[in-house]
């Protein structure tokens, strides 16, 4: 992930063009919402397109999944089929990353979600993901965890399996390589 939090018009193009082509061919991901609305928000927000960029760079695939008319802002979600590869073998958040004496992973999902600028889905918004098509039926998600539960050392991951999603706890710690995180992000 680069340090530099814009991109050229060029890579603005690019990534616009990408999007534009993902949501016109996923149209059940967004209906009532049309395409130039977007691009003028996105145009207009270029530090959420360097944002945009950072889950396309990791394999998230991010697309339209609704709009917000309290804040007026489309709501993207990563929609690849299985959890972002660029995002995978990591910890849940820095404070497991920095417990971990042996075997640390690169990262953690909360530290990377910071750095790029989204935010871990929700269960909630894990499930509104699942309704969109079948997401993570071979890896899991890191999900945002309640407090309580994060400060008794777990956190929670979701998957698809058996036409159904689950929601499960784990250490924050521990990591697999099939596990990584889909983000949210709000323009």
């Amino acid at each position: 992930m680069s340090d530099k939090k814009q991109l050229s018009i060029e890579q603005q193009n690019q990534l616009i063009n990408i999007l534009k082509l993902r949501f016109e061919t996923h149209k059940n991901r967004h209906k009532d919402i049309d395409w130039i609305s977007v691009e003028g928000k996105l145009r207009s927000n270029p530090e959420k397109l360097w944002s945009l960029n950072q889950m396309e760079e990791t394999g998230g695939e991010p697309d339209v999944v609704g709009f917000d008319k309290t804040t007026n802002s489309y709501i993207f979600y990563d929609c690849s089929a299985e959890t972002p590869e660029g995002r995978r073998s990591i910890c849940f958040d820095p404070e497991a990353l920095e417990s971990r004496k042996k075997f640390k992973p690169n990262d953690s999902a909360i530290g990377m979600a910071t750095k790029m600028g989204v935010e871990l889905l929700n269960e909630t918004e894990y499930r509104a993901l699942q309704k969109l098509g079948k997401f993570d039926q071979k890896t899991s998600s890191w999900i945002q965890t309640p407090a309580d539960i994060r400060k008794l050392g777990g956190s929670l991951f979701a998957d698809f399996r058996f036409n159904t999603v689950f929601v499960y706890h784990n250490g924050a710690e521990s990591y697999y390589a099939g596990r990584g995180f889909r983000a949210s992000l709000r323009v």
